[in-house]
């Protein structure tokens, strides 16, 4: 099935709900305009669009099952940051919360910066100054990354955070809000359904660690790459994600050994006095 018959699936199965394309759109968390041209064969949707777009008309799940299927023809997809700056990053955030919403596990893997959902607003404005967002832009963004935050604290999810140890060095912000996005790491991995390790400088790696990537379950894969977000519900690619995430998992400290650890680098940071 290509995009245009998938838009037609979609467009029968909205007339045949009785619901009007607003409200589809609403609960689907996209614009009005975004649905109209998946709808029309104007656009071609993501799995993830499919998916909201099936959830929000409440379609039986043999049905929504051979939907989803065919969006996957095309299951890799990349957009550019660009893109998602140009149509707002705030929205791109509340795409991702939709997402995460729907995961039991979420597994991350960083080695640019600390994970968005245990950044301190302090990061979060640091590692967008150089992005060219209007002050407007960079406080909707911060907004919606804090409200994705929440999910941490509910406890019928597990999120996993594997970090590498020159994340928590590099100076993104001054020492001192260093220190206390530290602090949050800490407190945060005391969560019971959250588990945070570092890969420390000092061990062997398993490979190098060459992209930063997200696990929504074993379903499906979001990487990071320096000009896009690439997004992959290929089985065969997911696990390579799995098994990669597995392999730094082996080397990382984790618990009491992990928060010595973090701790450790705060205090550095608290020592140096602040030059100006």
């Amino acid at each position: 099935m290509n995009g245009v018959d998938l838009g037609r699936a979609l467009r029968e199965l909205r007339e045949a709900s009785g619901k009007e394309a607003k409200a589809v759109a609403r609960s689907a968390l996209m614009s009005p305009s975004k649905l109209s041209k998946i709808m029309n064969g104007k656009a071609a949707p993501s799995v993830t669009d499919v998916e909201r777009i099936l959830a929000a008309l409440e379609v039986p799940p043999e049905v929504s099952a051979q939907l989803v299927e065919a969006a996957r023809v095309v299951a890799t997809e990349a957009t550019a940051w660009r893109l998602y700056r140009r149509t707002g990053l705030h929205r791109h955030q509340e795409e991702i919360r939709a997402v995460e919403s729907q995961a039991e596990s979420v597994r991350v893997f960083q080695a640019s910066c600390v994970p968005g959902l245990l950044q301190s607003p302090e990061y979060v404005r640091a590692i967008l100054r150089n992005s060219e967002l209007s002050d407007e832009s960079l406080e909707k963004m911060l907004g919606a990354r804090l409200r994705r935050q929440e999910a941490l604290y509910e406890t019928r999810r597990s999120f996993r955070f594997l970090i590498t140890e020159s994340v928590l060095r590099w100076r993104l912000v001054r020492p001192v809000m260093m220190a206390v996005q530290l602090d949050r790491l800490v407190t945060v991995s005391r969560l019971p359904n959250v588990a945070i390790g570092v890969v420390p400088l000092g061990v062997r790696m398993p490979e190098p660690p060459t992209c930063s990537f997200v696990l929504f379950d074993a379903r499906m894969a979001v990487v990071e790459i320096p000009h896009a977000e690439v997004t992959t519900r290929e089985p065969r690619d997911v696990e390579q994600y799995v098994r990669k995430f597995e392999a730094f998992e082996q080397v990382a400290q984790v618990g009491d050994a992990m928060r010595d650890l973090v701790e450790g680098i705060r205090d550095e940071f608290l020592r140096e006095r602040e030059t100006g």
